[in-house]
C-alpha cells in the first residue's frame, strides 16, 4: 500500500467547523501560497487543510504556545506526507512571534487563537502579508453579537477591517465565521 499524495491525503472535515477545512485549502490554492502563517497550530487539522492548498514547494509557518500541540501536529503532519521542509513550527506566544517576521513576506496568514489577542494580530497580519495575499480571522460570527471581552475584541478587529483601506473584505459562513480580506497591491 501507498502513502497517499500529501495533496489528496485524507483530511476529515470536523464537523463543529464544517466548510471550514476545505475554505482554507481553497483559500491557499486561490493565492497558490507558498508562505503560510498560521497562529494556533492545535492538533494540526487547519494546517494539513492549509498544506492541501499550498503550492507544492510551500512552507507553513505555525506557532502555538503548547509544546505538546506543536508535537502532535508535527507527527500529524509527517504521517499526512508532509516532509519537514514544509514546516516552521514555533512555539511561543502570537503576540511575541508575529512581530519577528518578514514584513510583505507571507501569502496568507490564519489567525484562529485567543479572540481577545485579534486587534493585535490583524496589525501584524498586514505587516506580513504581501500586496494581493490574504488574511483569515476564524471565530468572528460567534463572538461578533455577544457580550464580554472577547466580543468586545472581535468587534474592534471588524471595524478594523472594514476601515482599512488597504484591505478588501467578506465574511464568510465558515465554521464559526471567517473574516477574510485581500490586502490591495
Amino acid at each position: 500500500m501507498t502513502r497517499p499524495e500529501p495533496a489528496r491525503a485524507d483530511v476529515r472535515e470536523d464537523p463543529p467547523v464544517a466548510g471550514l477545512g476545505p475554505g482554507l485549502a481553497f483559500l491557499a490554492a486561490t493565492v497558490n501560497a507558498r508562505a503560510v502563517v498560521e497562529v494556533g497550530t492545535g492538533s494540526g487539522w487547519g494546517g494539513l487543510w492549509l498544506l492541501r492548498g499550498m503550492a507544492p514547494d510551500g512552507l507553513l509557518t505555525s506557532m502555538d504556545v503548547d509544546p505538546e500541540q506543536q508535537r502532535a501536529a508535527r507527527r500529524t503532519f509527517l504521517d499526512a506526507g508532509y516532509g519537514q521542509s514544509r514546516l516552521r513550527l514555533i512555539v511561543g506566544l502570537a503576540g511575541e512571534v508575529l512581530p519577528r517576521l518578514t514584513d510583505g513576506g507571507y501569502d496568507l496568514v490564519v489567525v484562529d487563537g485567543v479572540r481577545t489577542e485579534y486587534p493585535g494580530h490583524l496589525v501584524e497580519a498586514i505587516r506580513l502579508l504581501r500586496p494581493g495575499g490574504v488574511l483569515a480571522l476564524h471565530g468572528v460570527q460567534e463572538q461578533e453579537g455577544g457580550e464580554g471581552p472577547e466580543a468586545a475584541a472581535i468587534r474592534e478587529t471588524l471595524d478594523l477591517v472594514r476601515a482599512d483601506p488597504r484591505l478588501v473584505p467578506v465574511l464568510l459562513p465558515l465554521g464559526a465565521g471567517l473574516l477574510c480580506a485581500t490586502r490591495r497591491p
